[in-house]
């Protein structure tokens, strides 16, 4: 458990370095710096391959990093967002629907728009006839003289 701890505020904290101005200044002052020594080292073959080991080694580590990274926030947002819906009077089935096949969720979501037409729908059918309800009534107290 140690291990993960260890990695997880590692990768918590290359994440946000990596997200910082100076570390992109930093890595655009080492590019610039390789750029200029081109000429120094005759463009040589050793001279591109370092820039291209460099930069391969970075990203393959930096995926992992931010993969890392974005499944314990993603996580923490669903985790939050299922006590949002267990605390609320909203349908505690949808705790942990990330677990759902594609298919699943597709026909998921496809219900829930479904229902917010209806919703939409119904809204409309009620405010017209709370409107024509007031117009009855304007007209009824214009025939009654009042």
């Amino acid at each position: 458990m140690a291990i993960a701890r260890t990695f997880t505020d590692f990768s918590a904290a290359v994440a946000r370095a990596a997200g910082k101005p100076a570390t992109f200044a930093i890595s655009l002052l080492l590019i610039v710096v390789w750029a200029i020594t081109g000429p120094l080292f005759h463009f040589s073959d050793t001279w591109q391959l370092i820039i291209n080991t460099g930069t391969t080694i970075v990203t393959f580590l930096m995926v992992f990093l931010i993969q890392n990274t974005q499944n314990r926030d993603g996580a923490a947002i669903q985790a939050k967002l299922d006590e949002l819906i267990r605390a609320s009077a909203a349908q505690n089935a949808y705790i942990g629907i990330e677990h759902l096949t594609e298919e699943e969720l597709d026909g998921l979501r496809a219900r829930c728009e479904e229902r917010a037409r209806s919703f939409r729908a119904s809204e409309a059918a009620d405010a017209a006839e709370e409107e024509a309800n007031r117009k009855a009534a304007r007209a009824a107290a214009e025939a009654a003289g009042h």
